[in-house]
């Protein structure tokens, strides 16, 4: 049994503070985990975890040897990956997240394209409107559409996102245009429930962040139905612009508050802080980036 092995084990161990999640999770017997874990140990001459009943915790050493072994075996399957990438085709199967409205949108389109030139790809793409476990689920790699702000994660901007108001010429001219975002407090509004903060719509100008605390006829986990509900005239909406920029350049949603946007942000790619960037996935990347670039999606003006 080889160093690097039992490295590996023993770094399953400590993130899933346990042997049998870590068991499961590479797909060896318990008994077998906690050997090698006791061969590591007995290698280095020193007490790597603390065991319990009930958890296992680092050691003061093993906690500084935990950090070590992460950078040491990242840097190898970096190297592994990197050798792969130049050398190898790309294949095999991709798990991919990614938000359903996205998808719906325009990320199937790109997607189907990338499997049309590799066809040796197997693409299981999952489009839910929740945060999933990269590593718990085992994910290769998810689309986001939101602040970053799990450090854990490697995160590659592939096209930039900008947030919108939007409503029908109807609804503006019974209401009234809103000035200010504070004028969305009187008005009908329509919530999308998937994003964090749901009835209470962010700002920006000048630097400065300003909160709206909304309400309206309508409220739905889903963008397809919230933009439906804006297109039948029920109030103001506030979505990514890719989800409605048909609509605005066709004039059947006209955007308002321009000048109170929140700050750009972006689209991105993202993958576990510990895992290596196979072949396949930077492809994907890499696909991506210019797929968005080329098609001057999602946020082509649609003024």
């Amino acid at each position: 049994m080889d160093t690097i092995t039992r490295m590996r084990c023993f770094i399953k161990v400590a993130e899933h503070k346990g042997f049998s999640a870590a068991a499961r999770d590479i797909g060896r017997s318990k008994a077998l985990v906690s050997k090698y874990i006791g061969e590591l140990e007995d290698e280095l001459g020193v007490r790597l975890l603390n065991r319990t009943t009930r958890q296992v915790s680092l050691t003061e050493t093993g906690e500084a040897y935990y950090k070590e072994a992460v950078e040491i075996l990242q840097r190898i399957d970096d190297l592994q990956a990197s050798v792969q990438s130049v050398h190898g085709d790309v294949r095999g199967r991709l798990r991919i997240s990614a938000p359903r409205s996205m998808g719906d949108q325009m990320l199937n389109q790109a997607m189907m394209e990338f499997l049309k030139e590799h066809p040796e790809v197997v693409l299981d793409l999952r489009l839910e409107d929740r945060f999933v476990d990269l590593v718990e689920e085992g994910f290769d790699l998810a689309i986001r559409v939101t602040d970053l702000e799990d450090s854990s994660l490697i995160a590659r901007r592939i096209a930039p996102f900008r947030t919108v108001v939007v409503a029908t010429a109807e609804v503006i001219e019974k209401y009234g245009l809103p000035r200010v975002p504070q004028d969305l407090a009187e008005r009908p509004c329509i919530i999308d429930t998937n994003y964090r903060f749901k009835q209470n719509w962010s700002f920006g100008q000048n630097g400065q962040r300003a909160t709206v605390a909304v309400k309206g006829p309508v409220e739905v986990n889903s963008a397809a139905a919230a933009r439906e509900a804006a297109l039948l005239d029920l109030g103001f909406l506030r979505t990514p612009l890719f989800f409605v920029a048909e609509d605005v350049r066709a004039g059947r949603l006209e955007v308002v508050l321009e000048d109170y946007e929140p700050p750009e942000r972006g689209i991105h790619a993202v993958y576990p802080h510990r895992r290596h960037l196979s072949g396949k996935v930077r492809a994907l990347v890499d696909f991506l980036v210019g797929w968005f670039a080329a098609a001057k999606k999602p946020e082509a003006d649609a003024r």
